[in-house]
This record gives structure tokens, C-alpha cells and sequence, in this order.
């Protein structure tokens, strides 16, 4: 297997190789371009998506500055919303549905780093290259889910379909569909129901 094929894979794999180097440089350089337009610049900002995630649907909004390791290994769905300091460290597949709103300051981060201090240190290749050994988890999140400002997904979480999870959040398990979850870590407080529809709520009225 390619260095790349591992990590896809979820394997133990050299993150200095050549070509994985290249694709994040090539993500982070794009990602900054990408911080450097303003709203008005509708067809640089597209032109630039495209080459940085394009694995996106129809609709999909990256309010920006975004930051991202390969976006490549990013796939949206249609009408997507992603507010100010989205991050995305995708080592691994990230898969997100249709109509996700991410507030600000979120994090989805697939890497993983070995537990031992031993096996996390940097190491030195003969030619001087530092690296250390990684592995990544991949990441779904569900159609019609808001993560709320601040939070933070970790590698290996598959959020259901139709969740909330709350403001400040760091998700290091499943959470089920139509769940309002909260927390670090994050957890179920209740599933979401009719009783929660905006038109209960006189007062926003």
C-alpha cells in the first residue's frame, strides 16, 4: 500500500511523504487564498473551491477563513453552512449529508496519535526528514444536523441524522439520529421532537 492508501485506510502511515506532503500544501495554500477573497468575489471563491473540496453539493457555503489538511478527503452534501473557522483535519474520509450548519470555531478532526510517548515522539529518517507515526478514524455526520459554535468532533464519530449538538461540544462517540446532545464529552440529553417545532413558541411570534 501507498502512504496515502494507508491513511485512507486508517493504517499507520508516514505523513512526510511525498505525496501526502504535496496535497497539503496544495489544501493549505488554497485554504489561504481562499481567506484572502471577500464575499463579493463570488467566482474566485467558487474557482478556488473547486480545487480545494471538490466533493461538495449544490448550496454548499464556506462562510471562510477555513483551514484545511487535504479537503480532498472532504465530501458535503447540498446546501451546506459553515460559519467563520471551520477546520478540517481529514487524514481519513469525512462524509457529511445535506443541509449541515456548522457554527463558528468548529473542529472535525480525523487524526489520531499513538497514546505511548515512546511511539508519539517525532523520529529522524537517514536523509534527516522528521515524521512520526499517525493513523486516522473517519468521520460521518448525518443529513440535517446544526453543530453549534465551538465544538469539536473527533476521529471516528458518526453523528445520526437531524442532531444538535450543543455549543462548546466535543464529540468522541456516536450519537444517535434527531438527539440533542451536549457536552465534553458529549452526550444525549433527549431526542428531538415535534414538541420542539418554532411554532409551539409564542414568544419568537
Amino acid at each position: 500500500m501507498t502512504e496515502k492508501e494507508k491513511m485512507l485506510a486508517g493504517k499507520i502511515y508516514d505523513p512526510s511523504d511525498e505525496t501526502l506532503a504535496s496535497l497539503r500544501m496544495n489544501a493549505h495554500k488554497l485554504s489561504q487564498r481562499y481567506n484572502n477573497t471577500f464575499e463579493d468575489e463570488e467566482q474566485l471563491r467558487k474557482a478556488i473551491m473547486d480545487e480545494l473540496v471538490p466533493n461538495r453539493g449544490k448550496g454548499t457555503y464556506l462562510q471562510g477563513p477555513v483551514y484545511f489538511d487535504y479537503g480532498v478527503f472532504t465530501t458535503f452534501g447540498e446546501s451546506c453552512f459553515a460559519n467563520f473557522n471551520f477546520t478540517v483535519l481529514d487524514c481519513c474520509p469525512i462524509t457529511i449529508g445535506d443541509n449541515v450548519f456548522f457554527g463558528p470555531n468548529c473542529t472535525v478532526a480525523a487524526p489520531v496519535h499513538p497514546f505511548l510517548p515512546e511511539e508519539r515522539k517525532m523520529k529522524i529518517k537517514p536523509d534527516g526528514t522528521a515524521y512520526d507515526d499517525e493513523y486516522a478514524k473517519p468521520i460521518v455526520i448525518g443529513s440535517n444536523c446544526w453543530i453549534a459554535s465551538n465544538v469539536v468532533i473527533a476521529g471516528g464519530v458518526t453523528i445520526g441524522e437531524g442532531c444538535v449538538i450543543g455549543a462548546g461540544s466535543v464529540v468522541t462517540r456516536d450519537i444517535p439520529p434527531n438527539s440533542l446532545a451536549v457536552g465534553n464529552p458529549c452526550r444525549v440529553i433527549r431526542e428531538i421532537t415535534e414538541k420542539d417545532s418554532i411554532k409551539y413558541k409564542s414568544e419568537l411570534f
